[in-house]
């Protein structure tokens, strides 16, 4: 079977989020496409505290995911990144909670260390609005709480 087009891959995360938010007994609400820096706003069931979601999912089995530079300044107290890890079609994919904060903070400082990092043959790397984000410790693995809702 094919890989799926990178659209349905982006709107996979954003469902399997909203599902396990549900599950977990919140409120997920996914945006319309045309909403900004937001897939997906969340509550808890009172609906006294509410967050924002940006959904990013990677389909390789590893946690990382590339962003744009807009992730340097993307980031205030009810914003959080759900980073989804697809894998095998019969497995539930892995899901990395980080708030929006601490994703600005790792994409800006390891962009300006790949910047002073010579390339594989010494030279030096040319800016890019590309960025990245990796999780190889699983340190936000399943951190469902730090959204506080």
């Amino acid at each position: 079977m094919p890989k799926p087009d990178s659209t349905l891959v982006g709107v996979s995360g954003e469902y399997f989020v909203a599902a396990e938010l549900s599950r977990r007994g919140r409120i997920a609400s996914m945006t319309l496409k045309n909403t900004r820096g937001v897939d997906i706003l969340a509550s808890n069931w009172e609906g006294t505290k509410q967050v924002g979601i940006q959904v990013k999912t990677s389909q390789h089995g590893r946690p990382e995911w590339i962003l744009n530079e807009k992730a340097e300044r993307y980031c205030g107290d009810n914003l959080f990144y759900a980073f989804v890890c697809l894998k095998d079609s019969t497995e539930r994919p892995d899901f990395y909670i980080v708030p929006s904060s601490g994703v600005a903070d790792y994409v800006r400082k390891s962009h300006r260390k790949w910047l002073r990092t010579p390339g594989k043959k010494g030279q030096p790397h040319v800016d890019t609005p590309m960025r990245k984000f990796v999780d190889l410790k699983g340190i936000y693995l399943e951190r469902w709480e730090l959204l506080g809702i």
